[in-house]
């Protein structure tokens, strides 16, 4: 009898790879534009696709996986809490939820937290205190920036200040105006009668990493004292000690002589590591304007993802992740800096904070371009903009798998030199 053989690998992977496709294109909503790649399980900082092929992520699933991927104690925390009590409603006590909201404001400062599950979430509860605080007297209005980003609801895309989120959506969420970053006069230039708030990125990320100045942070402190105005801070994305602080404020203002705090701050993505979380702090002061009945979050801080957020705060603190962040974030930034320095026709600028880096190419590079060069060569980064690719690794991401991944950018930005 003929024996039958098997079909190669790489057709069995590329029929797999085609069939799951096939269910995104029949049954997925298409709201993204997604890479070409079907990644099937991780483990640390890197994840490995359907075909065995392994990439280093320095994506962090956009600055979501703090302690990269499959990570042990993740694991013992949700089985853990899983074998006991898994969600139950906001109208009872549970311990977890009471731990994290402590945890958070040790890291802050006295105030109160709300649980929701997202970023976008935490923002609209910001957008819903600065409203209920101004209502009394008919302010509602709240002042943002050009080139940021606040969550794709309704109003965080009102709130956001890139024309390219907002367009086929209107008529917008009335309130919502924006001016340039970094410009504190701007801001007092558009302040009026109705004006309840300021929100701002300390770290601007969707639009390519770009960093508020210190006498900007501390001057619209003032200015939101000067007016009786709300000072929020949305630290999606780069907060959780993705700074080398627990929030990027903090690092922004650790050399200055300032006890800065802002009215509240929304925080997601490393929160959870993984796992859907988001929360919003609010300053002791304002803690009673959203009273009972004004605000709630059927999911928001369930016992497991309270005790996953509770797992991945005693390992960053226990292996000084945040010390860790600084120094391998520098050490990117500084190597970065001198592969621009030798190829400036190719990138124009490379700027960042921990670990948290926009690597800016020249325009005729396309940032979408440039991250599927780089899966080629077994990296995943994640597009900002036009030109722009940023890192948000894992905060422990390792020196030698920092290098392992400025290799393969240096190796494109040379291939693309030789072509210049």
């Amino acid at each position: 009898m003929k024996e039958v053989l098997a079909p190669p690998k790489s057709a069995i992977v590329r029929n797999e790879t085609k069939r799951i496709r096939e269910l995104f294109e029949q049954f997925v909503v298409p709201s993204y534009s997604r890479f070409d790649l079907v990644l099937e399980r991780g483990e640390g900082s890197y994840v490995w696709d359907v075909d065995g092929k392994r990439y280093l992520d320095l994506a962090g699933g956009i600055a979501v996986c703090s302690l990269g991927h499959a990570h042990p104690e993740i694991t013992k925390a949700l089985t853990g809490q899983a074998k006991k009590l898994i969600h139950v409603s906001n109208l009872y006590y549970t311990e977890p939820q009471g731990q994290l909201a402590k945890r958070i404001i040790d890291h802050i400062g006295p105030g109160r937290v709300f649980f929701c599950n997202s970023g976008a979430e935490a923002n609209e509860g910001l957008f819903k205190l600065a409203r209920k605080f101004g209502h009394a007297e008919g302010r509602y209005g709240i002042i943002t920036t050009t080139d940021s980003f606040h969550g794709r609801t309704l109003a965080g895309i009102a709130a956001t200040g890139q024309e390219k989120i907002k367009k086929g959506f209107a008529p917008e969420v009335v309130g919502f105006s924006q001016v340039p970053f970094n410009n504190v006069e701007a801001m007092r230039r558009t302040i009026t009668k109705s004006t309840a708030a300021i929100l701002v990125e300390p770290v601007q990320g969707e639009s390519g990493i770009t960093i508020a100045k210190a006498e900007y942070l501390i001057g619209l402190r003032r200015l939101c004292d000067e007016h009786n105005l709300l000072l929020l801070f949305d630290e999606v994305q780069a907060g959780h000690f993705r700074t080398g602080k627990f929030q990027s404020w903090q690092r922004i203002l650790e050399m200055e002589d300032v006890d800065l705090l802002p009215d509240g701050v929304s925080m997601a993505k490393s929160l959870g590591g993984g796992f859907p979380m988001g929360a919003f702090w609010v300053r002791e002061k304002f803690a009673n304007v959203l009273s009972p009945g004004t605000h709630a979050s059927t999911f928001g801080g369930t016992p497991l993802a309270c005790a996953v957020a509770l797992r991945i705060f005693e390992v960053i603190e226990g292996e000084n992740l945040a010390a860790n962040a600084r120094e391998v974030g520098q050490f990117i930034l500084g190597e970065l800096q001198k592969v621009r320095e030798k190829f400036s026709n190719v990138l124009k600028v490379v700027r960042g904070i921990g670990l948290m880096v926009g690597i800016e190419f020249q325009p005729e590079f396309k940032a979408a371009d440039i991250a599927k060069e780089l899966h080629k060569r077994n990296l995943l980064t994640v597009p900002a903009g036009n030109s722009v690719i940023r890192l948000l690794p894992a905060l422990n991401l390792s020196r030698a798998e920092a290098e392992e991944g400025l290799r393969a950018i240096e190796g494109l930005v040379f291939d693309l030199a030789k072509k210049q």
